[in-house]
């Protein structure tokens, strides 16, 4: 035994020194290799919605503004209109390039955002967490070569969203089909050394991810209120060199508008995007070689000597109780900005017979007003899907992390401990559409009942995304990434969807497909029902199949 031990302990040392005296970063290509076959699903998906929502925008916008008078009187009206500016920011140009940066620019920027900062967390803070990084790192890995895998991954995913836009739209111009792919993928690359910074500051993967998203909110919101406050700024013709308002240029969203791809490209902004993603990455990387594995330089409080949690109801609303005041503010907020825009969105488009049936086709209806506040809560709906997989998915990790398996090893049954995150996922949908339905109504001023009526009669169809999350983790738990493409499908459907006049018949694969449209079309409760015992049939097989299998490691 003696021997064994002896033997065991000198090859811990020689391979801990091999670690140390190696290259920061060996091992980084196998560590990258491993972080992309595990995201073979999820970013090819991510990365596919993206690319078509900016792709299919030319065709729309043909439709919409098949002439140059059209589309320059497009470019006055949204001087003029401070709600929408602040929503898709300011027009720098009539060319059908132009007006697709504008429309779908700045968000394809933030979902590029958004999938560089998962999957940088998911790679770094997420496997420490989880114990797994520290069985790697007694091999000959680097100290620094789980973040390099992070970045590189998240690289990976950007420089393919950026060759397929620049390619799909070099037909409108190819200097401004560069530009964009490059300033989207640069805005993504930003947030990933965002969120790898973060990662070192928290010690939990749940909170690296919140805060990240908070900055990038904050950001959204800066380049709102800075595009709203310089309205009237005629300089924004194409080449001009000015009308930004600073708040613009405070956030790294702003500058993706003020590249200008296809309206006379400022290449210097994607130099300070460059800057700031180096300047970033080199903060990640000094924090990193300064701290622990599994530490961080904001640790978490220690709890009271006493539990207070008593039921495993309590403990799921612990966990997620952040993410749920995150969800609720934002859909707040978004249904004040979309009820203070309805007067002026119905004004835009009324003198536009292809953009008012779009609107009437989102909307299920010929009032225009009506139509338009049917498709902003539907809008709101599909982006309820994707809290409702999150908080689904909640479970897997407390799973996988090795948490939920003490908890589990008391009194509490798994029924129970499932039904504490679900009541979560379900009532917090719940929550968030009533909460963007009294913010629309507050933004529009006109009575709460109807607004209520619109908001809420998505949860049919949110909890039915919910009910496969559920499903997929009960059953299938390493595949239940995959909710997260059904989300992805089912917002680009709803999205792009009616723009591109798809067939009724691809449309009803969606379940919102199936929804009454309110406020001003009647209200049919057959398929309302249906979705929701299709939503509780799918709930039902998830929890059969959970009691049944093993516990994920």
């Amino acid at each position: 035994m003696t021997t064994t031990g002896t033997s065991v302990t000198a090859s811990a040392t020689a391979t801990g020194s091999a670690t140390v005296t190696g290259s920061a970063t060996a091992g980084t290509g196998t560590l990258l290799r491993f972080a992309l076959r595990r995201d073979r699903v999820l970013v090819p998906v991510w990365v596919a919605v993206n690319a078509l929502m900016v792709l299919s925008m030319p065709g729309t916008l043909r439709g919409l503004y098949g002439t140059a008078a059209e589309r320059a009187g497009l470019m006055r009206q949204m001087e003029t209109n401070s709600s929408l500016r602040a929503l898709v920011g300011p027009v720098f140009g009539d060319s059908l390039g132009a007006l697709t940066a504008w429309r779908v620019g700045v968000y394809a920027g933030a979902l590029a955002a958004v999938t560089s900062l998962l999957i940088v967390v998911r790679h770094t803070r997420d496997e420490e967490e989880s114990g797994r990084q520290e069985l790697v790192a007694s091999g000959m890995v680097g100290r620094r070569a789980p973040l390099t895998a992070a970045l590189l991954a998240a690289a990976v995913a950007n420089a393919a969203l950026a060759l397929l836009v620049a390619a799909g739209l070099a037909v409108q111009g190819v200097a401004g089909a560069l530009a964009l792919g490059l300033g989207i993928a640069g805005v993504g690359m930003l947030f990933a050394t965002t969120a790898a910074i973060v990662a070192q500051l928290t010690e939990s993967a749940r909170l690296a991810r919140g805060l990240t998203a908070a900055v990038l909110g904050g950001a959204f919101v800066l380049r709102a209120a800075g595009d709203s406050a310089a309205g009237g700024d005629t300089s924004r013709a194409v080449g001009s060199g000015g009308g930004s308002s600073v708040l613009t240029w405070v956030s790294p969203l702003g500058w993706l508008e003020n590249l200008r791809a296809f309206a006379g490209e400022r290449w210097w902004v994607l130099l300070l995007l460059a800057g700031a993603t180096a300047a970033q990455a080199a903060v990640a990387y000094a924090l990193a070689g300064r701290r622990d594995l599994g530490m961080s330089f904001l640790p978490t409080r220690p709890g009271p000597a006493a539990g207070r949690l008593r039921t495993a109801g309590a403990l799921a609303w612990r966990l997620q109780r952040g993410s749920v005041l995150g969800w609720s503010t934002g859909f707040l907020l978004a249904g004040l900005v979309y009820g203070g825009m309805t007067e002026g969105a119905a004004g835009l488009v009324a003198d536009n017979e292809r953009a008012r049936e779009i609107i009437e086709r989102m909307g299920g209806q010929a009032g225009l007003t009506d139509a338009f506040v049917s498709a902003m809560t539907g809008m709101l709906g599909l982006v309820a899907a994707l809290y409702v997989v999150a908080s689904v998915l909640r479970m897997g990790g407390e799973e996988t992390s090795g948490r939920a398996e003490p908890v589990l090893a008391g009194a509490v049954g798994r029924l129970r401990w499932a039904a504490g995150h679900l009541v979560i996922a379900f009532g917090g949908a719940a929550l968030i559409m009533l909460l963007a339905g009294l913010g629309f109504a507050a933004g529009y001023g006109h009575d709460l009942g109807p607004i209520l009526g619109a908001c809420l009669v998505h949860l049919p169809a949110v909890w039915v995304v919910g009910g496969a999350a559920v499903l997929l983790h009960g059953l299938l738990p390493r595949a239940a990434v995959a909710a997260w493409g059904l989300a992805g499908a089912v917002l680009l459907l709803g999205w792009i969807g009616p723009a591109l006049d798809v067939p009724r018949a691809v449309l009803d694969l969606s379940p919102y497909g199936h929804l009454p449209k309110l406020p001003g079309g009647g209200m049919s409760w057959p398929p309302v029902l249906t979705l929701l015992l299709v939503a509780g049939a799918l709930v039902g097989l998830g929890l059969a199949g959970l009691r049944r299998r093993d516990l994920t490691a």
